[in-house]
């Protein structure tokens, strides 16, 4: 019996050879193919003193298996594997999670020699793939380029990573494999650093597919004694022919096991944030408190200060002086930030901050007051702090602790806008040269722990230039991730299509098309060429996940502040428990925003007892004028109740049509959209 053997009520680890390693655990049913051959599939790989090792090799000693139930519905698995020559013990740790399919996977080496040792790579995901014809799908990244992906056979060698010093500044860290015959197969690493796969022909045919922690210029050294844990990896396998099936466990398992929550997250409070129509040195405290005023009129439920609000009197640009979170521009914000606080709370909403605490700005009075806190490369700032340094962390958890308390702040908003390659190499930090970045995201998601335990009620928001550093490491420390800067609409259903794939809607947070500012179309309201129809159209594509907006509130006109406040009462009354629960399913291809890819967009979302449904569908610039669009996951016997929220139509139609023919949408215009909501019938 093997891992997919079971059902999902009774999902834990079996299987091991007789060497004692775990070789097929990668397995749908019964009656499918593994993932994984059967023989010599490695647990880890490991560069010791500048030497390449496989767990494989006949020098690892196993200790044994052991596994135990950590905490209610997780069941780890652990297996001891030594080598004696190397001078060093491997542990290998699995763990299965109660009600979902989904496999986390890590490593952690300890030197159990006398004399240190170096270790470069070090590969925490290690699989064997029998020789198969599979089909690899990737996203490349960037700012305002989230979530571009990339589809073909897998062929030759093949190597995805990212080593700009954020997970998804270059390409997203995550990956899908499909065969036929095995099933589709969403890997993605729980790691916000540098990372790789790669996947390597065998001459038998079969792929070694390995990865974690990228190993350029990365190395740890290890005293006698010491460890390192390498990054944690998360697999999910669902049947093949359709992404959703992986994808929801994968959505499954994060909100029942990995997400953090608190009151505050789980109520989905719907956000303004002033950043692109107000963006630094166009905010005062007159503008906010303006936009607080039409914000609570209008149902929304937290204003957030975003940046500009800190720095020397006077105009200063933003970017330059971070670090100073200790000095308010008192020239835009005469009383002070706890004023702005004070008066959001006055209009009964949740008050919400925005901070880089991590950046130093070339022009903060930071680096000279905290010189030894900054991280360096080469002797050169790179731009941040260095949480390697217990120092630094301290130093950050103190300032947090601060802000939050002296402001009153509900929302914490945690941007991150620096490429910082490898991280620090100073030696005085209190880790080595090769591992600074490593010890940088260590000590960030102390840091995150320790505010979050001081502050349980606080949201925490992620967000670094938008969507570039977005993984299921920071998403394990905070509660709600930010999509991308750039908010156009095609764009926006191109990274929540994509994003869905590895985390569940409530962990998104993306604004409608707003009053953008560079190089991206502003939606600049008001407008006399707007349609009620376009505007359902853009704002619909905001109530996809956690629902946020920008935009100069006190200027709309009466029927667009009117149809707007409409959408944020019909967000909160109906959509959310949807956002929170429901699973979530991709009815048509990816869009694209160059013009390419899928030119309509549905998206459904089903309870988990499948009786109550929710289906958006957005007819995109250059959509043909009819579609069908076929429902998925309901139950198959039954008969639903379907009404068209804007018509006002409703009819019965049976489980089987809907998810055979189909329901047709006609008469949309382009940017036009369609609710239905359905219901078993009694």
């Amino acid at each position: 019996m093997t891992l997919f053997d079971l059902q999902p009520s009774e999902f834990e680890y079996r299987g091991r050879t007789d060497q004692g390693l775990c070789t097929d655990v990668y397995r749908l049913e019964p009656e499918r193919a593994s993932w994984v051959t059967p023989n010599r599939s490695p647990e880890f790989a490991i560069d010791c003193d500048g030497e390449l090792h496989f767990s494989t090799e006949m020098d690892f000693e196993c200790g044994g298996w052991e596994t135990n139930e950590v905490r209610s519905g997780v069941t780890e698995t652990t297996c001891c594997l030594r080598n004696t020559a190397l001078g060093v013990e491997v542990t290998v740790y699995y763990r299965t999670f109660a009600s979902t399919r989904v496999l986390e996977k890590w490593a952690v080496v300890t030197n159990v020699a006398d004399q240190p040792i170096v270790v470069g790579r070090f590969d925490t995901f290690c699989m064997r793939l029998p020789a198969d014809e599979y089909q690899l799908q990737y996203f490349l990244s960037g700012w305002g380029k989230e979530f571009t992906p990339v589809v073909g056979p897998l062929i030759g060698t093949k190597v995805l990573e990212g080593v700009s010093g954020r997970s998804s500044a270059q390409m997203n860290p995550l990956f899908v494999l499909e065969s036929e015959e095995r099933g589709v197969l969403i890997s993605t690493v729980v790691w916000s650093g540098n990372w790789i796969y790669r996947f390597e022909p065998q001459v038998d045919g079969s792929y070694l597919a390995t990865g974690g922690i990228n190993p350029w210029q990365f190395n740890k050294r290890l005293a006698k004694g010491e460890q390192l844990e390498g990054i944690h990896v998360v697999t999910a396998i669902g049947a093949p022919g359709d992404i959703d099936h992986a994808a929801i466990e994968m959505a499954r398992w994060g909100r029942a096991y990995h997400y953090p929550e608190n009151a505050l997250s789980r109520a989905l409070p719907v956000e303004w944030n002033h950043w692109w129509p107000y963006t630094d040195e166009e905010l005062t405290d007159e503008i906010f408190k303006a936009n607080v005023d039409a914000a609570a009129d209008m149902g929304v439920e937290i204003c957030t200060l975003d940046a500009g609000w800190f720095g020397p009197v006077g105009k200063s640009y933003w970017y330059n002086y971070r670090g100073d979170w200790d000095r308010v521009n008192t020239m835009r914000f005469p009383k002070g930030v706890r004023d702005i606080a004070d008066h959001v709370h006055d209009r009964g909403m949740k008050f919400g901050l925005w901070c880089e605490i991590e950046a130093v700005g070339k022009d903060a009075e930071f680096n000279d007051s905290h010189p030894d806190l900054v991280a360096k490369r080469d002797d050169n700032s790179v731009g941040t702090i260095c949480l390697g340094n217990p120092e630094a962390e301290e130093w950050a958890f103190q300032t947090l602790d601060r802000l939050i308390t002296d402001y009153c702040a509900d929302w914490v908003k945690l941007d991150y806008n620096v490429n910082v390659g490898a991280g620090c190499n100073r030696t005085d930090h209190g880790h080595d040269a090769g591992d600074g970045l490593y010890e940088q995201y260590a000590g960030y998601y102390r840091l995150l722990a320790r505010v979050r335990e001081k502050h349980p009620e606080v949201v925490l928001e992620n967000c670094s230039s938008g969507g570039l550093r977005f993984d299921l490491g920071v998403l394990g420390q905070t509660h709600v991730g930010f999509l991308s800067d750039p908010d156009t609409p095609v764009h926006s259903l191109q990274l929540f299509w994509a994003a869905t794939l590895m985390v569940a809607p409530n962990a998104c947070l993306h604004w409608p098309w707003s009053q953008t500012r560079g190089s991206f179309p502003s939606l600049d309201l008001p407008t006399e060429e707007i349609t009620g129809k376009q505007l359902d159209y853009y704002f619909r594509i905001g109530m996809l996940h956690t629902y946020g907006l920008s935009h100069r509130l006190p200027d709309l006109p009466d029927w667009i502040r009117e149809r707007l406040a409409e959408h944020i009462r019909y967000y909160k009354d109906k959509v959310k428990p949807f956002i929170l629960e429901a699973d979530l399913y991709h009815l048509t291809e990816q869009p694209l925003r160059d013009g390419t890819g899928d030119r309509w967009c549905g998206f459904e979302y089903a309870m988990p007892d499948q009786k109550d449904v929710m289906v958006f569908v957005f007819r995109l610039p250059g959509g043909e004028p009819q579609r069908w669009i076929k429902l998925k996951g309901l139950l198959p016997d039954a008969t639903y109740e379907v009404h068209w929220e804007d018509s006002g139509l409703e009819r019965g139609i049976s489980a089987q049509a809907l998810m055979t023919d189909g329901v047709l949408f006609e008469g949309l215009p382009e940017e036009g959209s369609e609710i239905l909501r359905l219901r078993l019938s009694e």
